[in-house]
């Protein structure tokens, strides 16, 4: 959110990002996207496209355990709630009793709103710290199981969208540990109290707006694929399946890579894996950027590179701008192509800078963050050196 996906954290949507689950770190660099246990109330072939026909979501069993304390409100009497319901009558042709019954059974989240709320402030960033959280034995050991057991999926992935196999594993990795952890919220829920009752912040109106967006592609899915809407589960803020796509991402993004006509991100490896890359691809992924998306860079003490960092989540400086900034990256760059200056902050300890790529940035659609684009590179890495390459 990644962000198809992301699903599912400071937590940045706005450039459709998949999801809040995954790495974890509230500040602009790492938006938090803990995957909380929240249990008390106030704790194919492969092809460069999304396959539209037969998008189906497997629907979880119906007695499925859900992992929070939900309480049962009458979101009927909400305004905001009405009205949306007005909305998907008259623009998506539902039945307004079918809806009624929907929000006549939802619960309210009350832990999805505390997660979602900024956290207070605390200790500076520290990209070490973060890093010792993913690049660890055991999510490199699930790694390592996952690409032996989905090695040609993940080959044909790598083929068909350019896509290297060690980034959809670091996605999945970070995001899931491999679809250990993908969340047992009823997306219905969450998504319906975060639409309506977003915690006071000064972005309130826009992430309602968003969580607003997707509960209505959560109806729309589950309608077009005969899918019980509350048999979808997913993390606190919408996210399912292994790579963590947000529902609207699914409908976008989503791959049917085994080819049985359906679209599974919560059992299905092949389906997951495709549609990282196929989100990837969409999202500013260039097969010719070969070698690692970012590299590591000496900057001169006159600071002239600093605006440098205020460029966003894009690559848009020349090689000849980034030299002539004071900025010297430890590899050649080809001399055609843009880039970005990142900087990864260590707490006391010094700032790292690195010189990024399209792909990089490509990354931070799934998440809008630098520690996580990163963590997601080198747990690839090492997932593919503990494998022998």
């Amino acid at each position: 959110m990644k962000a198809i996906v992301s699903l599912f954290a400071a937590l940045a949507l706005a450039a459709a990002p998949i999801g809040y689950a995954g790495a974890a770190a509230k500040d602009p660099h790492a938006r938090s996207t803990t995957k909380a246990k929240a249990k008390a109330k106030k704790e194919k072939n492969g092809k460069r496209v999304s396959i539209k026909s037969t998008r189906v979501l497997k629907a979880a069993p119906a007695a499925a355990v859900i992992d929070y304390d939900g309480e049962h409100h009458n979101f009927l009497e909400w305004q905001g709630v009405r009205s949306f319901i007005d909305e998907m009558v008259a623009r998506q042709g539902f039945e307004r009793s079918y809806l009624e019954g929907l929000f006549g059974q939802a619960r309210f989240i009350d832990s999805a709103v505390q997660l979602v709320k900024p956290a207070p402030p605390g200790k500076p960033k520290n990209w070490q710290a973060y890093r010792e959280r993913f690049i660890e034995p055991i999510r490199i050991a699930a790694g390592v199981r996952f690409w032996n057991e989905n090695a040609e999926a993940l080959a044909r992935a790598e083929a068909a969208y350019g896509v290297p196999a060690e980034i959809i594993v670091g996605i999945i990795g970070v995001e899931t540990i491999y679809g250990r952890d993908t969340g047992k919220f009823r997306v219905l829920d969450t998504l319906a109290t975060l639409a309506f009752a977003y915690p006071e912040t000064p972005n309130r109106d826009s992430r309602m707006a968003f969580f607003r967006s997707e509960l209505s592609n959560t109806l729309i899915f589950a309608r077009e694929h005969k899918v019980e809407p509350f048999s979808l589960l997913g993390s606190f803020a919408g996210a399912v399946g292994m790579p963590q796509f947000m529902p609207g991402n699914i409908l976008k993004y989503g791959v049917d890579f085994n080819n049985d006509g359906q679209i599974d991100l919560r059992t299905s490896a092949e389906d997951a894996i495709g549609s990282v890359a196929n989100f990837l691809i969409q999202h500013g992924w260039k097969p010719e950027h070969r070698g690692s998306p970012a590299i590591p860079a000496d900057v001169s003490p006159n600071r002239a590179w600093e605006p440098l960092l205020e460029r966003g989540l894009a690559a848009t400086l020349r090689p000849e701008e980034l030299r002539a900034a004071g900025v010297e990256p430890t590899a050649a760059l080809p001399a055609e192509r843009l880039y970005g200056l990142i900087d990864l902050q260590n707490g006391a300890e010094a700032t790292e800078y690195w010189v990024a790529n399209d792909n990089f940035f490509a990354i931070t659609k799934y998440n809008r963050s630098y520690f996580y684009a990163m963590s997601v590179i080198e747990l690839g890495k090492a997932v593919r050196a503990s494998r022998g390459g």
